[in-house]
């Protein structure tokens, strides 16, 4: 409707400028110099009429071209007023504008909803083009990984050289989990890839899970169902044997009243006695793993923390000055609380002390430090460090597996009861050993269960 309107005033100067044309010529022709003139007149109006008016229009879509190309969608041209003839153009032009920010504004509010969306997402996400350059990356990512900002994917190769090696080699559709250390923490990544294009561009999406947590309980859990199982069979094969045990000692006992010195009835008395024993050891070493396989959810009280720490000290104060080790407390804050089940965790530093004890035998000034504190994050953590012989590097990931142990006289329970207890509290213990410099392991517990 509005190309009609601007044709017929386009066709309407040209019909004009024609009949002028036409009466100039008829004026010609007949000797009328004076007509003549008066045309030739309206004949240069009428052209520079129609310059102007074909020069406005190319002018005025040359300044919507130019806003376009830069996406310039704020411009309003005047409909209702200015040359009429190009009302319906500027018109056009604001119809076309209103459309365009009307777009702006959806796929604006759309970002924006995704923004939301993938804030609130525990699952890190950083997309970066072919050259590294990171084009968005949420919180989750900075987050898990401690970085403040990330401006290209190859900053990782100096902070987190094992993570960037992972990035590397990692094939679209096939996740790999990564371990590697964040700050003072032990985490597992699960790292997934995928490629995409944008406007000719190639990108590649990264998406990081933590999943230490969920890998710690899957494998707590099937250590605590391989431990009902032993303990099962354990049980239903010793109980027979000890109860056969008791019923042949009462018949060599009687047999013994008969025949007191018949040496042979002897020997099989100490065999039976031998093996009643140690079915009955047997017994008691089933029912103390079966009860840490069906450790009881914790009683939460809330707890100072520096009390926690005191009593411990002054429960080991003899035997750790018998040793002549120098222990050291510190709290900040000093009202530092806890909601958690002080039992478990008095168990669980006892367990923490008496290693860290253990690891300082035969070093010269030997010394142990309890320390806790509260984190940017309000988590509280429990430290329990020593200057003692350290942990090998080659056995410090097994160390909280059950049953591991490198001492000769250990049960390997300790450590890996310790991990349950904190994963019953949705926390975790974290280790730092150097060989010949001491250890350190870290209660961490999360803000749900802190005052």
């Amino acid at each position: 409707m509005i190309f009609n309107s601007l044709d017929a005033r386009l066709l309407g100067r040209l019909v004009l400028l024609v009949a002028v044309l036409v009466v100039g010529g008829y004026a010609l022709q007949h000797y009328a110099y004076g007509l003549a003139l008066g045309t030739l007149v309206l004949l240069v109006v009428l052209v520079l009429d129609l310059t102007r008016y074909l020069t406005r229009g190319q002018q005025a879509l040359a300044d919507f071209t130019l806003a376009l190309q830069y996406r310039d969608f704020s411009r309003q041209y005047p409909a209702q007023s200015g040359p009429a003839s190009l009302r319906p153009l500027h018109e056009a032009f604001n119809q076309v504008n209103a459309t365009f920010r009307e777009l702006r504004a959806e796929q604006e509010g759309q970002f924006q909803y995704l923004q939301i969306i993938l804030a609130l997402l525990d699952t890190g996400i950083v997309s970066y083009d072919a050259a590294g350059n990171v084009a968005w990356v949420n919180e989750a990512f900075k987050q898990t990984l401690h970085l403040p900002y990330l401006k290209n994917i190859r900053a990782l190769q100096t902070r987190q050289p094992v993570l960037y090696e992972a990035i590397c080699q990692a094939v679209p559709g096939q996740p790999v989990v990564v371990k590697l250390m964040v700050g003072s923490q032990t985490v597992q990544l699960l790292v997934s890839a995928t490629q995409f294009k944008l406007r000719g561009e190639s990108f590649t999406l990264l998406a990081f899970k933590n999943v230490s947590q969920a890998l710690a309980d899957t494998e707590t859990a099937a250590w605590q169902q391989l431990l009902r199982v032993m303990t099962h069979e354990i049980m239903n094969s010793v109980a027979p044997i000890a109860s056969l045990a008791d019923s042949l000692g009462r018949h060599v006992q009687g047999a013994r009243q008969q025949a007191a010195s018949d040496e042979l009835l002897d020997d099989v008395g100490t065999g039976i006695r031998i093996i009643q024993q140690r079915s009955e050891g047997l017994l008691r070493f089933a029912k103390v793993y079966r009860d840490f396989s069906t450790l009881a959810s914790p009683q939460r009280t809330t707890l100072y923390v520096q009390e926690l720490l005191q009593a411990t000290q002054q429960l080991l104060a003899k035997q750790l000055a018998a040793q002549g080790i120098m222990v050291t407390l510190s709290v900040r804050p000093a009202h530092l609380t806890l909601h958690a089940d002080g039992h478990l965790l008095e168990q669980v530093l006892i367990n923490l002390v008496l290693n860290a004890a253990q690891a300082v035998t035969q070093t010269p000034n030997p010394h142990i430090s309890l320390q806790a504190w509260a984190d940017e994050q309000q988590r509280v953590v429990i430290e329990v460090k020593d200057n003692g012989s350290g942990i090998p590097a080659d056995v410090l990931d097994s160390i909280f597996i059950p049953f591991f142990t490198t001492r000769p006289n250990g049960s390997g329970i300790g450590l890996s009861l310790a991990k349950q207890i904190m994963q019953l509290h949705q926390g975790s213990i974290q280790v730092h050993s150097v060989a010949g410099a001491g250890s350190t392991f870290q209660l961490w517990f999360p803000p749900s269960v802190t005052f």
